[in-house]
């Protein structure tokens, strides 16, 4: 088959599955499109990369070049962000009760804010702090839609629909965009719409993970829908096309993350667990802790090899002890989204030749760049999301599971990766989606005026206002 005629059949595909699982009892509100296509661009490349996606990588050799950034992309992202905050700015009464309900996120954030303050690169720092804050508000715009349930399944489809299949297009027929060479190793590793296997690997693992929960759905009938085979038809699909994407980009440590997340989700998906949150938690706590003593202690040697890792973790516990010893301030750290810049980046260069740029674990991070203090206001916002997840599930709200599973893999996630409100990171996106606390539907429309309540309906006409003036 021809890269091109191939190219055809994936559109088609596309449009197939958006027509298979069309639903027209449930509305969302245009401004849906905004975090869709925040999301987009965050779990496959930056707008300039797509402009360039022969050199996806715009391979970073210097402090320099993290510093300048993209103007197009700073360009994008403000304008996304600026459409954002004025469907916010109508939907405000709604967006204060949220506020009021997550008062701990917004410390972490605020503390974020203020630890501008004593970075080296204040700018730099001001910059990823209001895009983080941008992921914030995408989040918001998501659980203040008129429908938000409908909207989580809308946002998980919209992206899913198009990231995963174009992935096996670019890998099959286009591997001069879905495929990379290694930098220093000359290792062939298949991208997908990402530019690295372990970005890839998220992606898969997130909407892998979405694409159960919506199986599961309509399987066991927990919602009122019609044609249902052909649903099935379209999570089963996209599950064989996900399951196809971990083997070929052999990321073995998102299908290990995949298989325990997805484990959790069906026991949260069973009436006589979710009555006893005792065990339920226990459940959770078991799909944390195996990792974690699989990964650090080396209970299980076999496994992690398996698993693609030695007993250093790929280098990752020799470079710990490095950015141990580079840590400025134990209290208050480097400030947000700091550390990896100017001289503690070169140096760590210097000594490991395939240029990190992260931690490879999200609690050390927090503890490079925010402290302490930023550690424990992670331990606080955690605790939050527990209390969040698990309120819904004694509420039996429709989404309770699948934010379940995402608040287990944001803490799975981060034992190798950063991703703790880490800007333009899915999986920090969607772990702030699972933490953030929504009242009670009833409450919660019954505080809204009228008129914001018709404005829900009416984000079309906003948007389409806002393309004119511009």
């Amino acid at each position: 088959m021809s890269s091109e005629f191939a190219a055809v059949v994936c559109a088609l595909g596309i449009v197939g599955l958006f027509w298979l699982d069309r639903d027209r009892n449930h509305e969302t509100s245009g401004a849906l499109w905004i975090p869709v296509v925040w999301l987009l661009l965050a779990c496959s490349r930056s707008v300039a990369q797509w402009l360039n996606p022969l050199d996806p990588m715009k391979a970073i050799y210097s402090t320099g070049d993290l510093l300048e950034g993209s103007p197009l992309d700073r360009q994008i992202y403000t304008a996304l962000l600026a459409l954002g905050l004025i469907v916010l700015f109508r939907r405000r009464r709604q967006v204060t009760i949220l506020l009021r309900e997550n008062k701990a996120i917004l410390a972490f954030l605020l503390y974020c804010a203020v630890s501008v303050l004593w970075s080296d690169y204040p700018g730099v720092a001001l910059k990823r702090w209001i895009k983080v804050v941008g992921d914030f508000a995408m989040v918001l715009i998501v659980l203040t839609d008129c429908d938000y349930y409908a909207a989580v399944n809308q946002l998980l489809a919209r992206i899913t629909y198009v990231l995963i299949p174009l992935s096996i297009l670019f890998i099959k027929y286009y591997p001069e965009i879905g495929r990379v060479y290694g930098r220093w190793d000359g290792t062939l590793y298949c991208t997908g719409v990402t530019t690295n296997k372990n970005s890839l690997g998220a992606i898969c693992l997130l909407f892998g993970i979405g694409s159960m929960w919506r199986f599961l759905a309509i399987y066991r009938g927990w919602e009122d829908i019609t044609h249902r085979s052909r649903r099935l038809l379209v999570q089963s699909v996209i599950l064989a096309m996900i399951l196809w994407l971990f083997w070929v980009a052999h990321s073995m440590t998102s299908l290990a993350s995949f298989l325990l997340v997805a484990a959790l989700l069906w026991m949260a998906s069973l009436a006589a667990i979710v009555r006893r949150t005792a065990v339920l938690s226990l459940c959770l706590a078991g799909v944390i802790i195996v990792p974690a003593v699989v990964l650090f202690i080396g209970v299980s040697p076999g496994l992690l090899e398996m698993l693609g890792r030695d007993p250093t973790l790929t280098g990752r516990t020799d470079m710990w002890n490095l950015l141990l010893g580079l840590a400025a301030n134990p209290l208050i750290g480097t400030g947000y989204d700091s550390f990896w810049l100017g001289p503690r980046l070169d140096k760590i260069w210097s000594v490991f030749s395939w240029g990190p740029n992260e931690a490879h674990n999200g609690y050390l991070e927090m503890f490079l760049n925010l402290g302490w203090t930023g550690v424990a206001l992670l331990t606080v916002v955690i605790a939050h999301g527990y209390r969040t997840v698990f309120a819904d599930l004694r509420r039996r709200l429709p989404l309770a599971n699948l934010m379940l599973a995402y608040f287990a893999l944001g803490l799975i996630y981060n034992l190798t990766e950063a991703a703790f409100f880490r800007i333009m990171t899915p999986v920090s996106i969607f772990f702030v989606l699972a933490i953030t606390s929504v009242p009670d539907a009833t409450y919660f429309v019954s505080q809204t005026s009228p008129q914001v309540r018709a404005q829900l309906h009416d984000d079309e006409l906003l948007l389409t206002e806002v393309a004119r003036a511009e």
